[in-house]
């Protein structure tokens, strides 16, 4: 047909793919015996399924870019589209696939100030993490939020334009919950940032 499609293309393309052959449908869709075989439980689904050294291949194919066309995958991993796409509905079935996005520069849109946050507070109960919880999901200036062990509560990751939109961000934030400290530092310069996990 002519046609260089991506994998998200793909899917929507072919939505009716014939249903991969497996040795356990369940987990599996590689017919041939267990080879360096691992079992990962998929986040959104609780589900175990098998990923062998030809599907991290792709995975480390779809973590580099997700926009490759399945030829350009299949020929990377050494195998051909039909196979890989197999391997992908399987993956993203599981759960181990997520959303697709993009990545976007952040200094060339505006975004040029990084502070990761650190807060400490003196309430716990569970309708005050609701409370913080929701204030979180609001704000998209938060990228990151994490709940810690140790002297620090949580520590959040908020893009801005500057200090100015910082302190708007900080203003609001403690308007819709109270929190004991907040500590901002300032990044000075980002050496190293990724969301690819080590396969």
């Amino acid at each position: 047909m002519g046609l260089r499609l991506g994998v998200s293309q793909y899917i929507e393309y072919f939505p009716d793919n014939p249903p991969y052959t497996c040795t356990n449908k369940d987990i599996c869709s590689n017919s041939e015996p267990d080879r360096d075989n691992c079992f990962a439980k998929g986040a959104s689904t609780g589900m175990d399924v098998r990923i062998d050294e030809t599907d991290r291949k792709i995975l480390r194919e779809l973590q580099r870019d997700a926009s490759q066309s399945l030829d350009d995958i299949a020929r990377a991993v050494g195998s051909s589209k039909t196979p890989v796409w197999n391997r992908i509905r399987k993956m993203r079935g599981a759960g181990v696939l997520g959303k697709q996005t993009v990545e976007l520069d952040a200094e060339a849109l505006g975004f040029e100030a990084c502070f990761f946050v650190l807060i400490r507070t003196s309430e716990h109960e569970a309708e005050w993490q609701k409370r913080f919880l929701e204030a979180l999901r609001q704000r998209p200036e938060v990228q990151e939020a994490h709940r810690l062990a140790g002297d620090i509560d949580y520590i959040l990751k908020v893009r801005v334009q500057n200090a100015r939109a910082y302190d708007a961000f900080y203003q609001a934030l403690i308007s819709e919950v109270r929190v004991h400290n907040v500590t901002a530092l300032l990044s000075m310069e980002e050496l190293k940032s990724t969301t690819a996990l080590p396969l």
